[in-house]
Formats: structure tokens, sequence, C-alpha cells
């Protein structure tokens, strides 16, 4: 199965765009980081149809706990901001639901 892959490169994706303003507007950085913002959700949406799921709302849902691990590596990895063990205790719990929206049985 490639949708957890394809939320692992999404959540990359946003989380880049969304950091290109970021540092545009909170850093002071020049205008031209939002040119690779711009594109870099235009992929994330893009990605996030590749997802095997029969309904946008599963997807975003599931994609969601995702989104929320990959934020904390781009914490640590990125911002060099070692998440404490409160959002790592947060991030399991999202991580187990989107588990559970993801590989859940469906009738």
């Amino acid at each position: 199965m490639l949708t957890p892959l394809i939320y692992c490169a999404a959540a990359l994706a946003e989380i880049a765009g969304c950091f290109a303003f970021w540092a545009w507007w909170r850093l002071e950085k020049t205008p031209l980081w939002l040119i690779p913002g711009v594109v870099s959700l235009i992929a994330f949406a893009w990605l996030l149809t590749l997802s095997d799921s029969d309904y946008a709302g599963r997807a975003y849902a599931a994609y969601g706990g995702i989104y929320i691990v990959t934020s904390l590596l781009w914490l640590w990895l990125v911002e060099q901001r070692l998440p404490d063990r409160w959002d790592i205790a947060g991030a399991l719990i999202c991580l187990t639901g989107a588990g559970v929206i993801l590989f859940g049985p469906r009738s």
C-alpha cells in the first residue's frame, strides 16, 4: 500500500510550502521564498489526490496523523528543536488514530 508513503511526501510538501511563507513573513526572508512555497503547496494538494481512499474527508483525516508526526520531525531536523515528551505522546496518539482510519475494515 503506497498511501502512507504518499502521505509522508504530502506532509513534507505541505510543511515546506508553509515554512517558505513562515520564513518570508516571520523570518523576514526575501519574497522569492514564496515561489518554492507555492510549488510545494501545489505538490501537496496533488499528492493527496493519489491516496487510495474513496472519500476525500477520510483521506484528509488519516493524513492528519502523518502530518503531525512529520511536523515534529521537521521541528527536530530542520528547526533543530527536540520535541518534548508531550509532543511525542500527542503524535503517537494521532498516529494511532490515523492508522485506525486508514487501515480499519470497511463494510
